[in-house]
C-alpha cells in the first residue's frame, strides 16, 4: 500500500500487480481509491478491490496467474480466502511466511 498526502484533501490509497511473462515486456495493473474522510466511505483498497484487479489482469494478460503475497490481513480475510480457493485453475497463492520480530 502506498499512501500520498497532498494539500490536507485526504489520502490516496493503491494496490498494485507487477507482472512478468517470459519474452513478454512487464504489465503493471493497478487500484487507486481516494480517502476524504466522508462518512461511509472505504478508508482504502478493500479485498473486492484486489478480487476485481485480479479478474482484470487475468483477462489482460490472458493465462494463469501466480501471486506471491506478504501477510497483510486483507489477503488473509475469509471471501479473499473463499475467491483464490473458487480460481485455482488460473490464480496460485505463494504465502509469505510471517516476520516475527525480537
Amino acid at each position: 500500500m502506498v499512501r500520498v498526502r497532498g494539500r490536507g484533501s485526504g489520502r490516496v490509497s493503491m494496490a498494485g500487480l507487477t507482472c512478468f511473462k517470459p519474452g513478454k515486456r512487464s504489465r503493471m495493473f493497478y487500484s487507486a481509491r481516494e480517502y476524504r474522510g466522508r462518512k461511509g466511505e472505504p478508508k482504502g483498497v478493500g479485498w473486492r478491490d484486489l478480487r476485481d484487479l485480479l479478474v482484470r489482469a487475468h483477462i489482460q494478460l490472458g493465462g494463469p496467474i501466480v501471486l506471491v503475497w506478504d501477510n497483510l490481513r486483507m489477503h488473509l480475510v475469509e471471501p479473499m480466502r473463499d475467491f483464490i480457493a473458487a480460481h485455482a485453475d488460473w490464480l496460485t497463492v505463494f504465502q509469505l511466511p510471517s516476520l516475527h520480530r525480537t
